[in-house]
């Protein structure tokens, strides 16, 4: 995908965000993070899309932690959301191709990580506010969504902090049915996963079935496995065990 195409569905999305926050109120809870009213909701992304903005316009080289929030009433909270969101957007659509900052996932370019990790990390986040209104999800690209899921995999989950271990080593695949070449096999051991994307239509070139398969849409899978929306909807053969591995340990 684009660069521009991760700055506009994060445009999108935090506006979808914000608006469904200001009408579920503050004190309402969050399903996927049941520990959390949608004022902790608000709270993290405002903090974490000011915190990337500061990479993004200040050439950051070095992790730091994001700002502390400000002392806000429940009714300046969202005023301070879209505010945050917008100068994000604003950075992200004016900053240079060759920018220079640090980044902690594989990307071709710091640009291109900023703007594709803020986007994620900003649509399942809509979902979290949107599941706490009760309203029906708005519908992601199957493209992005496949995105997504390789962000997951390739990304947060090869790294050591990752806890999906197995004490044998397994296999298990994921395939995106209605986005062509959105197939992957993670190889699972005691270390971090390691994962490999096939995108060719023919699936892996060895032709080895995996211990676990797992499959559905695009978007219905990549909000499984950040654990937004139930497993019952996606297809699993095999070792179900590695499904709930999944759902168990994934949290990152």
């Amino acid at each position: 995908m684009e660069i521009t195409e991760f700055v506009e569905t994060l445009r999108l999305d935090g506006s979808l965000l914000a608006d469904a926050a200001e009408e579920a109120g503050p004190d309402a809870r969050i399903p996927a993070c049941p520990e959390w009213q949608m004022r902790d909701l608000v709270t993290h992304i405002g903090q974490v899309h000011r915190w990337a903005t500061e990479f993004v316009t200040q050439g950051v080289q070095q992790p730091s932690r994001p700002p502390e929030a400000p002392a806000l009433a429940d009714d300046e909270l969202v005023a301070w959301l879209r505010e945050g969101h917008h100068h994000l957007v604003l950075a992200l659509d004016s900053a240079p191709q060759d920018l220079s900052a640090w980044t902690f996932l594989p990307a071709p370019s710091p640009l291109a990580f900023w703007a594709r990790r803020q986007a994620h990390e900003t649509s399942v986040h809509r979902v979290d506010a949107q599941q706490a209104l009760g309203a029906s999800l708005t519908p992601l690209p199957s493209a992005f969504a496949a995105d997504g899921i390789d962000e997951l995999l390739t990304g947060f989950h090869s790294r050591d902090r990752s806890r999906i271990r197995t004490d044998v080593p397994r296999t298990l695949r994921l395939r995106a049915t209605n986005t062509p070449g959105a197939e992957w096999t993670v190889s699972l051991s005691d270390a971090p996963p390691r994962t490999v994307r096939h995108h060719g239509a023919g699936g892996p070139e060895d032709g080895k079935p995996a211990d676990c398969t797992i499959e559905g849409p695009a978007e219905e899978l990549y909000l499984a496995l950040w654990n937004r929306l139930p497993w019952d909807a996606m297809t699993i053969t095999g070792d179900e065990t590695l499904s709930q591995l999944w759902r168990e340990r994934a949290g990152v």
